[in-house]
Parts: C-alpha cells; sequence; structure tokens
C-alpha cells in the first residue's frame, strides 16, 4: 500500500479543491452550523451529565476502599509515573524519536492517530462537563505540574486510558503487521498492551483522578477510535504522501477543527491540549508532503541497521530535540508579534488569555480599535472576540511538528548523520 502511495505525488499541489474535500469541508462547517443553531452541546450534556455525575458520586466509596488498601509511597510514584506514559511530554519526546529511526509510516500514523484521540476525547469531555470524584474525601495525587493541569479537566472518559488502548493497540497492529512473529509473539504481545491498559486504569483511580465509569468509558471508545482507524489507515497514509491539495485541504480543516468544539459548563485546558494537537498534525501533513522522497520513505535506513546504528541515532537525538524546542519557541515568539498585527489589519476583534498581555480582557473597552476599509470588508465575520491565543499556539505546535519532518532530517543529511 506505501508504495502505491507515493506514485502521483507530484500531482499534489493541484490549484484548487477536489470535490471531495470541498464536500468534506462543507460538511465540516454545516456540522458547526447545525450544532449551535440547535444547541446541541447543551441537549447533549442535560442529558448524560446527570447520570455520569451520580455514578461518579456513587463509586467515591469505592475509590477510598481501593485507595486505603493499596496505598503506598512506592505505588504513588509508580502509577504517578506510569501516567506519564500517555503525557504530552511523552508524545513530545517518543513520536520524534520514531519519525527519525526510520519508522516514518508508524509515526505519522501515530501522530495523527493520538491528534484523532485528543480530539474526540477532549470534546466528549467538554461536551458532557463531568465531575471527576470529589477531593476530599478521595485522595488526589498529582506529581507533576501535567497532572495538576489533568486534574482541572472533566472527568468522562479518562483520556489516559483512551490514549493507551489507542497508543498500543495501533503499536501491536504494526509490529504484527510489518514484523516477523510467531504464536508466542502474539499472545506476549497482547498481554502486555491489555497488561498497560489495565494498569493505567488502575492507576488513574488510584490516583483520585478518575472514577470506574471514566475508565471503563476511555476504554470503550478507544477501542471504537482504534477500530475505526485501522478501517483508514492506508487511506489517511496514501492521501498524506500522495494527495492533492494535501496542504490547503488540511489547513481548511485545521481552521474548522478549532470551531467544531463544544463549550464546556467552565473554560478547562482541553481546548488548548486540542489546539495543539492540531497543530502537530497540521505541522507533520505538512512537512511529510514536502519531504516525503527525501526522508521518509521505505527505503529510509533504520535504527540498529548498518546505515543507522545506535551511536548515529544518539547523535540525531542530541541535536534533534533542542532544535525543535528552538522552533517552538521562534515559532510562539514570531506568532505572538505577527497574529495580533494581521487580526488588527483585517478587523477581526481578538483579546488574549495569556500570552499578549496587551490584550486582556478589558472591560472599559479601550482595547477597541478604529474600523478601517479590512475592518468594513470583514465586517460580516460573528462580532466577538477571538482569543489570538489559540492561533499563537496552533503556530507554535504547527512550527514545532514541521521541523521534526523536515528541518531536522535536513540537518541530519547536512551533518551524514
Amino acid at each position: 500500500m506505501e508504495a502505491a502511495a507515493v506514485v502521483g505525488l507530484g500531482t499534489g499541489a493541484g490549484a484548487g479543491l477536489t470535490r471531495w474535500q470541498a464536500a468534506a469541508l462543507a460538511a465540516v462547517a454545516g456540522w458547526v452550523c447545525a450544532a449551535s443553531f440547535f444547541d446541541l452541546t447543551r441537549r447533549t450534556r442535560a442529558l448524560v451529565q446527570p447520570w455520569v455525575t451520580r455514578r461518579v458520586h456513587a463509586e467515591t466509596a469505592a475509590i477510598l476502599r481501593l485507595q486505603r488498601l493499596l496505598e503506598h509511597k512506592l505505588l504513588d510514584n509508580f502509577f504517578s509515573v506510569l501516567s506519564c506514559v500517555v503525557s504530552v511530554p511523552f508524545y513530545t519526546g517518543f513520536l520524534p524519536l520514531l519519525f527519525w529511526s526510520g519508522h516514518g509510516r508508524l509515526a505519522r500514523q501515530m501522530t495523527l492517530l493520538m491528534a484523532f484521540c485528543d480530539y474526540l476525547g477532549n470534546s466528549l469531555k467538554d461536551m458532557v462537563s463531568a465531575p471527576r470524584p470529589c477531593s476530599p474525601p478521595v485522595r488526589r495525587v498529582t506529581a507533576t505540574e501535567d497532572e495538576k493541569e489533568n486534574a482541572m479537566e472533566y472527568g468522562l472518559p479518562s483520556s489516559h486510558a483512551l490514549n493507551t488502548v489507542c497508543l498500543m493497540g495501533y503499536l501491536l497492529h504494526y509490529v504484527l503487521t510489518y514484523g516477523e512473529h510467531g504464536s508466542v509473539i502474539v499472545a506476549a504481545g497482547l498481554s502486555l498492551a491489555f497488561l498497560l491498559v489495565m494498569l493505567v486504569g488502575i492507576a488513574r483511580i488510584y490516583l483520585g483522578m478518575h472514577s470506574l465509569t471514566d475508565v471503563v468509558a476511555g476504554i470503550g471508545f478507544g477501542i471504537v477510535i482504534l477500530a475505526f482507524w485501522l478501517a483508514v489507515d492506508d487511506h489517511v497514509d496514501a492521501f498524506i504522501v500522495s494527495g492533492k491539495n494535501v496542504a490547503t485541504f488540511w489547513a481548511g480543516l485545521s481552521l474548522l477543527m478549532c470551531f467544531a468544539y463544544p463549550k464546556p459548563e467552565f473554560p478547562t485546558p482541553s481546548f488548548d491540549y486540542h489546539t495543539a494537537f492540531n497543530g502537530v498534525a497540521f505541522g507533520i501533513v505538512y512537512g511529510i508532503q514536502q519531504t516525503y522522497f527525501h526522508f521518509h520513505t521505505p527505503d529510509a535506513p533504520l535504527i540498529f541497521s548498518a546505515q543507522l546504528p545506535l551511536p548515529t541515532f544518539a547523535g540525531r537525538i542530541l541535536i534533534g530535540i533542542p532544535t525543535i524546542l528552538i522552533v517552538k519557541f521562534c515559532s510562539k515568539a514570531l506568532s505572538k508579534w505577527l497574529l495580533p498585527v494581521m487580526c488588527s489589519t483585517l478587523g477581526i476583534p481578538i483579546v488574549s488569555s495569556c500570552y499578549v498581555p496587551a490584550l486582556k480582557v478589558d472591560s472599559s473597552g479601550k482595547n477597541k480599535q478604529a474600523a478601517g476599509y479590512l475592518q468594513r470588508l470583514f465586517s460580516h465575520f460573528p462580532q466577538k472576540a477571538y482569543d489570538v491565543d489559540t492561533g499563537i499556539r496552533f503556530v507554535q505546535y504547527a512550527g514545532l511538528a514541521w521541523s521534526v519532518v523536515d528541518l531536522v532530517p535536513a540537518i541530519f543529511s547536512h551533518l551524514n548523520l
């Protein structure tokens, strides 16, 4: 399938969107408008939230019994470390290593799958807006800053459980599909995946972050998402490496996905995580489109081979990780300056919740600007202030992801790594 996918790569820069691409974007835009018009988020929340809340409260006693039975400092540390397996720092470090180790197809599929999981999981969290177990009485262990931010999100479903199912499931699928294996390897792989999913589920309950209902929902949704992805991954990969107008289509899709997100009952970090992975997905897709034949074909050297021994791979890590972090920093700095200027020119009202202090919400109205020609031209836009931090976050993570598959491999090539 991958060999066939590269045929016609040069046709990927067509003049306009194809019919199916335009129809897909129109469908997403139509869904956004329909969901807003019919107030689907509020209606769905009114149906589901009370039931989930009752379940979470009913399971509090069981969570307390589990914590009292198992409470130990070693388990606190073990389960906290285990929870990092599907955290943002883990993605930041693990997925670039897959690209640089020669497993390009696996890396891009897992990146897009994680972005897909993050969007669906966080959308469901904010749509339902169900609480986590009450603390106190439940003991909540937040050993890292990431866990403290996670605790600010809503509960159902457990993103850690959902992501672990998809991450381990797709990794196992890839190994069994493209590697040599026997019945023992299959049994060992399935056992390891099952064990890790169960441990992560127990960890989320033990740490006081989720109820059993949250974890079961996360595992269930993870299985559904994984099954869907396994049915479409070949088509997605073929489109990315050889489709027409991929960058244009994905840019439009990324923009729409910023609006195709339910508004939670109260603000949480979930939308920020979605925006970051939305940017990562766009950066990966754009970079792969530009450099597939140069760095990401099936003939790319694999780690532990004669062309890519372990010392060379270590050199890639020492050069690559600092480089992508520098690109992320520069992308953030550039977008903090450029995006407010662009929005001001176009007359798009903006505020900033964090990144641009000068654009913090000002109730006195001092932030309002005079309407010029372009402002009047764009006056048909919905007259509400948009958070420019969303665009800044998208750009910085898109820049980081692009550097992983484009800039850094070019540096490796120049340095003969």
